[in-house]
């Protein structure tokens, strides 16, 4: 089909989930950026080669898709009519969300108390891109967080009652990507030492 075809409706919806789209790419491509730049740093002589990641970092791995699950039943809960069953879903999923970031800062706090700090004398360059990957990842996450309260306030107004959830469905599938994101991130960290 040409892009350039359908109703203005049609154009609409598809310009704003290509933009969503080039988004995650742009941030797919940032992501393994840092991720190629850690394996290429860990030939060092002063790379840590042996540590233990934040048990925080591995429970809040389950919080990250447990809040998807929370996203996704809030919409079909949503296309099914039942507005305070999704209403109670969204706010499970931000509750989750920042639950996500408690558990990550919490997961700093271990990090700190093993001895590895992000910056100073006694850090290590390995440390240093585990904090800057997790604390770009917290960033989007917060943006998550914003984009789950104006799905929460459009749904508060009745803007899905008709169908219309174009703003969830570009808001769940963010969502999803930080979860999915996420989880790489924690099996590359866990696998790649």
């Amino acid at each position: 089909m040409d892009l350039t075809e359908g109703t203005q409706e049609e154009k609409r919806v598809r310009a704003r989930k290509m933009m969503l789209w080039i988004g995650i790419v742009s941030l797919l491509m940032a992501f393994a950026g840092w991720t190629s730049a850690y394996i290429v740093s860990s030939g060092r002589e002063d790379w840590l080669h042996n540590f233990d990641l934040p048990t925080a970092f591995f429970y809040s791995t389950l919080v990250i898709l447990f809040s998807s699950l929370t996203y996704y039943l809030a919409k079909r809960a949503e296309t099914r009519g039942r507005h305070r069953e999704s209403t109670l879903l969204l706010l499970a999923t931000l509750a989750l969300g920042l639950l996500f970031i408690g558990l990550q800062f919490y997961g700093f706090s271990q990090l700190i108390a093993m001895g590895y700090y992000f910056t100073g004398p006694t850090s290590t360059i390995t440390m240093s891109y585990v904090y800057l990957i997790a604390i770009v990842h917290i960033v989007h996450v917060v943006a998550g967080l914003i984009t789950v309260l104006v799905v929460l306030y459009n749904q508060s107004r009745g803007k899905y009652a008709g169908g219309n959830l174009l703003g969830m469905e570009l808001g769940i599938t963010f969502w999803h990507f930080l979860g999915g994101l996420w989880l790489y991130l924690i099996l590359f960290f866990y696998f790649f030492r």
